[in-house]
């Protein structure tokens, strides 16, 4: 299967190109400077000529503060970007997997959301990702709309990376404990990603690592495996005072039988921590 994936140069874009190859695909991976989804008559064009049998759409801003300040971007990419996409896959009858986030709910909730749970985004990036899913089922086509969380991959900056950092150059750090989410390991949604264009699947999945965890707690975890010692503390999102307003409890629900499951978070963090010690030639 001929598999189309945007954003190939980003941290799940990498790792998609990298699980369809291995799983007997042909991967058209393409970077931002290779096809920019927000030029609508590039992406027509670009579908068109390779005439793939599956899209990924996995290009997006994913900066929530840099949101706030540039609404109007985000949504560029995220909303009319995901469109532009959905219609030209729709054009050539290509299945579309697009990729959306947790940040479209509230937070309001104390038991995970499910797949047909309102939604109700809190910040600009929210409304521009839920923007796209709309813009995607508005196109009409075969598509799958898949929801994930707080994801971490060895091929961008994540969040495991930078309290790795932090670590070496502090010897104390206090880390928000009033958010909680799945840690999702790109390497692992990357192969649930293929496995839903393999089957065609279509409607819209949550498929994020199993379990969940606050910021705080998942320092603890990143800490423990790599054997740092950095002292880590409680915070409150509002003693961080960043732009983008977050939602307090964004654990993503799975009622459909047909969803990959992924692997605990926890299991995700050794992979990834494996996969970045083998790329740097650190001792694991």
């Amino acid at each position: 299967m001929r598999i189309l994936i945007t954003g190939a140069g980003g941290m799940l874009g990498h790792d998609v190109a990298r699980a369809a190859l291995g799983g007997g695909h042909e991967p058209v991976a393409l970077t931002r400077s290779e096809l920019d989804i927000t030029d609508a008559d590039a992406v027509l064009a670009s579908l068109a000529r390779t005439r793939p049998d599956a899209v990924i759409n996995c290009a997006a801003w994913t900066d929530v503060d840099g949101a706030e300040a540039d609404e109007g971007g985000a949504e560029l990419v995220n909303g009319a970007g995901a469109g532009h996409v959905a219609i030209a896959a729709a054009d050539i009858n290509a299945h579309l997997i697009h990729v959306s986030t947790d940040y479209v709910f509230d937070g309001a909730a104390r038991e995970p959301y499910g797949e047909d749970a309102p939604t109700n985004p809190l910040s600009s990036y929210g409304r521009s990702k839920l923007a796209g899913e709309r813009a995607v089922i508005a196109a009409g086509g075969v598509h799958a709309i898949v929801r994930s969380s707080w994801l971490f991959g060895a091929a961008g900056r994540n969040f495991v990376a930078t309290m790795l950092r932090l670590a070496g150059e502090r010897e104390e750090l206090a880390v928000v404990d009033d958010q909680t989410g799945s840690p999702t390991f790109t390497g692992h949604l990357a192969e649930a990603l293929i496995a839903l264009a393999e089957r065609q699947s279509t409607g819209v999945h949550h498929i994020a690592g199993a379990g969940a965890c606050t910021w705080f707690r998942f320092s603890e975890e990143i800490f423990a495996q790599t054997a740092t010692s950095c002292r880590v503390s409680p915070s409150t999102t509002a003693e961080q005072r960043r732009p983008a307003p977050r939602p307090r409890y964004s654990v993503l629900g799975v009622t459909r039988s047909d969803t990959p499951l992924l692997p605990r978070w926890q299991d995700g963090l050794a992979a990834y921590l494996a996969e970045a010690s083998a790329i740097s030639g650190a001792p694991a």
